[in-house]
């Protein structure tokens, strides 16, 4: 690499990359990059002079620097970049005017007259060859829709890039036309396939958008799901809280009935009688009311008809319909069915009614904890008291 290619990659990287809008996602760095390595690549297969070379690849570094003042006539821009920065090292005018005609040959449409604009225009267009050239692509389309230039549809997009595969572009060089030809070909294929399948991609989505209107939204579904599950693990907490007290407080009545009661009868353990007394009062409250936030209601277990064209029944809940005949109630599901909001409806009904019942038992079981803790505090106390004042050493 010569000492004034180099010099031109470092100015080059430096502008695009400082002064570069990043609004630019295709016509940047990695672009210039890109068709640097390219125009390597067909060089390497041209028997052409250093100078030609030179000349070839300056124009590659610079051809796209005009894009730092904007996307209009960023070809002359480049130009005028180039002559400057050209000039300020030593090169000669007419060595100038060369790249300078070698980046206004990668203006859209140019029909290439030399060696040397044949080559820039088959490595700025090598991308149409590449296997990445449909992520490519769509850069492009960003970036032209970022800058207001142009907003285009994944179909017209399509539509834009087979007429310029098959109409707009065409490789100029021979190693070009052999070896990367064929990469082109594939992509316009892949278009093209792309675009012939839009039709039943568009089907697909009408009908997913009929089911979707047609079904509950999957959205509510999972609302409904995750809530109703919710409501039956707080159930099943609840549940398990009142077994747990049902389970301690017999224990502790077992343990009253057999080990302290018995003992009453003896005169010198009446000082027994309150503490227990309370003791057990306290234990059979608690139970009392763990059984009550455990204990299930069971409605009617019936419904009418009317009850279901006008909607107040809600047939998720057993209570409502364990009375009905089986095809009564198969009527009355198939009516549910027929009408989306009468099923949110009732789901909304279900989670409402869960709720309420979760609040009674929880509400219970705050104050059969609530009684419990208490009970066990005086029965201590008790205890402790009659010991101290009537004991048997008293």
């Amino acid at each position: 690499m010569s000492e004034l290619i180099a010099k031109t990659e470092q100015f080059v990287t430096e502008l695009l990359s400082k002064e570069l809008d990043p609004k630019f996602l295709y016509h940047n760095l990695r672009h210039t990059q890109r068709v640097v390595k390219s125009s390597e690549e067909l060089l390497n297969s041209h028997d052409l002079n250093e100078e030609e070379r030179e000349i070839l690849l300056l124009a590659t570094w610079l051809h796209d620097t005009g894009y730092t003042k904007g996307s209009e006539n960023h070809e002359e821009n480049s130009c005028l970049i180039a002559r400057e920065f050209l000039g300020k090292l030593g090169v000669k005018d007419e060595k100038i005017a060369k790249v300078e005609s070698c980046i206004l040959a990668t203006k859209r449409f140019y029909e290439p007259t030399s060696l040397l604009q044949k080559i820039i225009r088959d490595a700025d267009a090598s991308h149409l060859s590449r296997d990445s050239y449909l992520e490519t692509a769509e850069f492009l389309r960003e970036e032209l829709a970022l800058l207001g230039i142009a907003e285009y549809s994944q179909k017209s997009w399509r539509d834009e890039n087979v007429k310029m595969f098959r109409s707009e572009h065409s490789y100029y060089t021979d190693y070009a036309k052999e070896n990367w030809q064929a990469g082109k070909d594939k992509n316009l294929k892949r278009i093209i396939k792309e675009k012939k399948t839009e039709k039943e991609i568009a089907k697909k989505e009408q009908l997913k958008a009929k089911y979707k209107n047609e079904s509950p939204d999957r959205g509510i579904q999972t609302l409904f799901r995750v809530t109703l599950k919710n409501h039956i693990t707080l159930s099943d907490i609840a549940d398990t809280k009142a077994n747990i007290l049902l389970s301690v407080n017999a224990i502790i009545i077992s343990v009253a009935l057999s080990n302290l009661i018995p003992k009453l009868d003896n005169p010198s353990n009446a000082y027994l009688i309150y503490p227990t007394t309370i003791f057990i009062i306290f234990s059979v409250v608690s139970m009392i009311l763990a059984v009550l936030a455990t204990r299930p209601n069971i409605t009617s277990g019936q419904f009418t008809k009317e009850d279901v064209t006008n909607k107040k029944v809600n047939l998720l809940f057993f209570g409502n319909f364990h009375k009905m005949k089986l095809d009564e109630y198969e009527w009355a599901i198939k009516e549910l069915v027929k009408d989306k909001e009468y099923i949110y409806s009732s789901l909304t009904k279900d989670l409402y009614f869960l709720g309420l019942v979760l609040n009674r038992k929880y509400n219970i079981l705050r104050w059969t904890y609530t009684i419990f803790m208490i009970g066990i505090i005086i029965s201590v106390l008790a205890f402790g008291l009659a010991f101290w004042q009537l004991g048997p050493d008293r």
